[in-house]
């Protein structure tokens, strides 16, 4: 569907390595499912957010933001080798700034500024914006 549209996949994942990796999964499939991953991938999803930038850019307050656990920061230097992470550059700077500060947010940290922050706000600025890497 998405050739006949010609429009951009995009995901909202935590901002956190899990986030990511979801995002992968989405981009070139689970090691579970690498038999099948052809059919069932999207190598150019767009990484809409919540970015670790965001975190500054849209001033999310420091009580919704996590600090990261030693595993979460493991998994992050892990997910920092991976090919699919790799290829993005800017991706890469996203991931290094989150290892870096050490900071984690999910996606429910936007709502500190109202329950319809995500969709009156946040995701039509993004999309206006075209704000995805």
């Amino acid at each position: 569907m998405k050739l006949e549209l010609k429009l951009p996949v995009l995901a909202l994942v935590d901002s956190d390595p899990y986030g990511l990796n979801i995002l992968s999964v989405y981009g070139c499939g689970s090691k579970n499912m690498s038999y099948d991953s052809a059919n069932l991938t999207t190598p150019d999803i767009k990484w809409l957010g919540i970015r670790p930038s965001d975190l500054d850019k849209y001033k999310i307050p420091e009580q919704c933001r996590l600090t990261m656990t030693d595993q979460d920061i493991k998994t992050g230097k892990e997910m920092l080798e991976e090919d699919f992470v790799k290829k993005n550059p800017k991706w890469v700077e996203e991931l290094t700034l989150m290892v870096k500060t050490k900071q984690k947010a999910e996606i429910q940290a936007l709502s500190t500024f109202g329950f319809q922050y995500l969709s009156e706000t946040y995701l039509p600025l993004k999309l206006q914006e075209q704000d995805w890497i």
